[in-house]
């Protein structure tokens, strides 16, 4: 059974227009805080190390979230990765998989487990920057082998999938936003994220300079096609392959193409940090995510790849969940910060918070008090991110800005 929460439309601008607008609109004018948004447990543990150690690690955690088997048996299930950055990047000497990309043992006991669940069919989806490329391609480009994942599945048929223009679909589908949305009414995504019964986002555990964190819910910021909401968008249609990123969400310096929603106010902020968080909101509320992971066990503080000082920090966390907000709640107090901040308070300097924002819209509650964790305390593993930036001579919040950073246990040096 595909996700009705999901409203068909083709590409074709007669087609796909006032339709579902007309429908978002009628769930809400305004965004419903009436009902209480929901808690669910997240499981967290310690897994200090890739390779072997990751699996039984992952096993423990889904047996503890009830079992995989109730989720995926039966299922097609889309998985999300975040390869945020080119394959090329380094942080030291590191691997990206170590520092910035979901790596790829997390990647394979997930497929393995799922397919020993009873899966169907398993997709990998991301959406690499500026590229039409296969998905396989830019993961060997990264030194990977794709066939590694395959392996993982078995006899379950696992597929790839670049998720950041048309691809292998013969149409976009339509994803409207509950209550309205905060930023847009609703999204145009390639087919993979409407044809699945279970959509799965694993993350990487980071900062961000827009964003401040970076979770499972900053994951799907990379679902939106680029040939739609990108650089180089087909003006009245989409673009036919992506060209450059997607800058226009972060600086509303444009539309997305004419066949799809506009954004509700065009004179809103044309700030990123006003403009992203709502964007992940609007999408993680349009679609769904059903199982939110988070790879902590080794990564960066002080931001995703770009220009911006980086240091290697090994905080030897899993994270997962059937609630992102909750999961990503948890995520942000391992990483030493209140999910209750907001902007003006680290990790939010320069940004609204994700956190809120999701939580306005009913997808969940960032509230600790509300979430059973299960597995380890989160004292016993946090990790204080600005701590280990400055154990490595960099201030604590961003260049230029002041910070409350303070010390806390779980910072380790580069």
């Amino acid at each position: 059974m595909k996700n009705r929460e999901c409203t068909v439309s083709p590409t074709r601008r007669e087609l796909i227009k006032g339709t579902v607008l007309a429908s978002a609109a009628a769930l809400a004018p305004k965004l419903a805080k009436a009902v209480e948004p929901p808690a669910a447990p997240v499981a967290l543990a310690r897994c200090t190390s890739y390779g072997p150690a990751v699996y039984p690690v992952l096993r423990r955690m889904f047996d503890q979230l009830g079992g995989l088997g109730r989720l995926v048996k039966g299922k097609t299930v889309a998985i999300k990765l975040n390869l945020t950055g080119n394959p090329d990047i380094r942080v030291g000497f590191l691997p990206i998989e170590n520092t910035n990309w979901t790596h790829p043992d997390v990647i394979g006991a997930t497929v393995a487990l799922m397919a020993e669940a009873g899966a169907a069919r398993i997709r990998l989806l991301e959406s690499p920057w500026k590229s039409a490329e296969p998905l396989e391609e830019y993961m060997i480009s990264a030194g990977w082998e794709p066939m590694d994942f395959v392996r993982a599945g078995g006899r379950v048929p696992v597929e790839f999938e670049n998720t950041n223009f048309l691809g292998r679909g013969k149409q976009y589908y339509r994803f409207p936003v509950p209550h309205g949305g905060h930023l847009f009414p609703a999204f145009d995504l390639n087919h993979s994220y409407y044809d699945c019964d279970v959509f799965v986002s694993i993350g990487k555990m980071k900062e961000h300079r827009t964003a401040g964190i970076t979770l499972s819910m900053k994951n799907c910021f990379g679902i939106t096609p680029c040939t739609i909401y990108g650089e180089g968008a087909g003006e009245d249609e989409p673009g036919l392959v992506p060209r450059g990123g997607r800058s226009p969400i972060h600086s509303g310096s444009r539309q997305p193409s004419k066949s799809s929603p506009p954004e509700k106010d065009p004179t809103s902020p044309r700030e990123g940090g006003y403009r992203v968080p709502r964007c992940i909101a609007d999408l993680v509320a349009a679609r769904p995510v059903h199982l939110a992971m988070i790879d902590g066990i080794e990564s960066i503080a002080g931001g995703e790849v770009g220009g911006r000082p980086e240091h290697y920090v090994k905080p030897g966390v899993l994270i997962a969940g059937l609630n992102t907000v909750c999961v990503d709640a948890v995520g942000a107090a391992v990483m030493g910060f209140d999910p209750m901040a907001d902007r003006g308070t680290k990790p939010f300097e320069r940004a609204d918070s994700t956190l809120r924002l999701a939580e306005e819209l009913g997808v969940g509650t960032r509230d600790l008090r509300r979430i059973e964790v299960i597995g380890e305390k989160i004292k016993d593993v946090a990790c204080d991110f600005r701590m280990a930036r400055a154990v490595n001579g960099v201030p604590g919040g961003w260049p230029g800005e002041r910070t409350d950073a303070a010390p806390a246990r779980g910072a380790r040096r580069s």
